[in-house]
Formats: structure tokens, sequence, C-alpha cells
């Protein structure tokens, strides 16, 4: 009988230090860790069933933290990384990164130095938007770049060498083409409504 108590008493206690691993091993789960694993051994959970509970919280737990972590936005106010331009040499970024709404304004105080009136506004916006969203960066399969869209990208590099990086440099670029080959920004974007390029 003394054997059986004692072996009755000893799966008690380790039935009551698992659970209060399973409990204590979630931080901020419980507020009353040993009333919670009394709980447990009071309702009947043996110590496999409390492990087996352990082992899915810890599961859980580090599936929320890898969860947060890859699903939170990263801010960061860095220039993009450098980008190798068409000697092999990186091209680094030149000044701060540029929002799609400052090239808009940049675009937009550039019109009159090409003679173009402001009521050209609302074609060059549809077109560039249409074209590249206003990114300096973006790029298409064919291999045209920046926010004009140019052709190869590199056709730029007359307009400055920081074309990779700089949206007043393609912006200027872009109303140089397009006041030498469509005469306004309207001509332009109403090539690219018939045709879908410009």
């Amino acid at each position: 009988m003394g054997v059986f108590l004692v072996t009755t008493a000893a799966a008690t206690v380790t039935v009551t230090a698992v659970a209060l691993l399973v409990i204590t091993g979630r931080p901020g789960s419980v507020s009353d860790p040993l009333g919670a694993a009394v709980a447990q051994v009071s309702a009947g959970k043996t110590g496999v069933e409390l492990i087996a509970t352990r082992q899915k919280v810890i599961r859980e737990d580090a599936a929320t933290a890898a969860f947060s972590i890859t699903s939170s936005p990263k801010i960061s106010t860095a220039p993009p990384p450098a980008s190798v331009g068409s000697t092999g040499a990186p091209v680094e970024p030149v000044g701060p990164v540029v929002t799609a709404g400052t090239a808009e304004a940049i675009a937009k105080s550039l019109l009159p130095s090409y003679g173009f009136a402001s009521s050209q506004w609302g074609c060059l916006y549809d077109l560039w938007q249409a074209e590249s969203g206003w990114s300096v960066t973006a790029e298409n399969a064919s291999g045209a770049y920046g926010i004009p869209q140019a052709l190869p990208g590199s056709k730029m590099a007359s307009a400055g060498p920081d074309w990779e990086t700089n949206a007043t440099t393609q912006i200027k670029w872009g109303l140089g083409y397009i006041q030498s080959t469509y005469g306004t920004p309207c001509g332009a974007w109403d090539h690219e409504e018939a045709d879908g390029w410009y």
C-alpha cells in the first residue's frame, strides 16, 4: 500500500509539473499558473496529454512570432540599393528617393520650360500613370525603364548620368522625347490610347 501511495504521489507531482510547464511555457497566458495546473490535473488530463498540449502551444507561439515578423511592414528611409549601370559599375542613387507625388510635382513644374501649356498636364499625368505609375524604377519585360518608360532605359543617359535613379533626369528626358516625337503630351497620350504605346 505504501508503494502505491508513493507512486500515486510521484505521478501527481509529475503531472502537476508538466501542467505548470504547459501553462508557464506561454508568457502572459494565465495569471495563476498553479491554479491552471491544478485545473488541468483535476480535469483528468494525463501527462501525455499535457505534453501534447504544451507542444501545440509552442508551435502556435512560433507560428505567431513568424507571422508577425514576416507580415510587419519594413519602413525605411534609406535609398534603394545601388543598381548596375550600362558600364557594369554601380550607380548610386543621387538625392532623396522620390515618391510618385513628388515626381508628378516635378513634371508639372517643368512643363513650361518645354513650351507646354498647363492644359497639357492631364495628358502627361495619364500617359505616365499608364506607363509607369510615376515610378523611377518601373521596368517592363521589354526593357523599358523609369517614369517615361524609355526603351532602352539607357537612352535617358543623354539627360544625365543619374538617369536610373533621378526623377528629374528621367522627366526631362521624357518631356524632350515627347516634344520631339509627338509635339505635346496630349499628342503622345493620343498615340498611347490608339496603339497602347508612345
